[in-house]
């Protein structure tokens, strides 16, 4: 284990979340110490879920617009993802994942079933994201869904066959990481 002495933090932005630079002294694996500076975003801990329909085949999936990967090259910007969402303050995460769903996609779900957390880009980012699995029914949509106005989300909700997304995921038309390790997963253990 890495033996690790804390230094120094600085803000650098307190905007949307925070942007910190991090002064930390590391031993090297010869025992000698050696200063480095790393800057940190911290994002808080979230949550995402796989919503399945075993008898029909099918997941429910969000399209929204995400401006990083706009700036990166995608040239809508509209990126194809599980249901997922902020933790808040003393939330538990499967609680929080059973708002989200709620939220996003309008369905109420009564559990989630967790399958595993990873950190999503620790090189920089301090995320630690609990992946869910869920299955939903059509009697379950209770509400609109499409994410809260007042946090800016306008989400599409969208009902596809299972093969149709493990085929878009082959095709590279679904990019994001989290849907990807979900939709492998729901293949690997054979939830549809």
């Amino acid at each position: 284990m890495a033996q690790v002495k804390i230094t120094g933090e600085k803000i650098l932005s307190d905007e949307y979340f925070k942007l910190k630079r991090v002064d930390f002294d590391i031993q090297k694996k010869n025992g000698e110490w050696e200063n480095q500076q790393r800057e940190v975003y911290d994002h808080g801990n979230a949550v995402t879920a796989l919503l399945y329909n075993k008898e029909a085949g099918t997941v429910l999936l969000t399209k929204q617009f995400r401006i990083a990967t706009y700036v990166n090259g995608n040239n809508n910007g509209m990126l194809t993802e599980t249901c997922a969402g902020i933790l808040e303050d003393g939330e538990a995460p499967d609680e929080a994942m059973i708002r989200e769903i709620k939220e996003e996609t309008g369905y109420a779900v009564s559990s989630v079933q967790k399958v595993y957390e990873a950190y999503t880009s620790a090189g920089s980012l301090n995320e630690l994201l609990y992946f869910y699995v869920a299955p939903y029914t059509k009697d379950q949509k209770v509400e609109k869904g499409g994410g809260l106005e007042e946090e800016g989300e306008e989400l599409r909700i969208i009902e596809m066959p299972f093969a149709e997304a493990i085929d878009r995921v082959e095709k590279g038309e679904i990019k994001d990481a989290k849907t990807i390790m979900l939709l492998q997963y729901a293949q690997l253990k054979q939830l549809l």
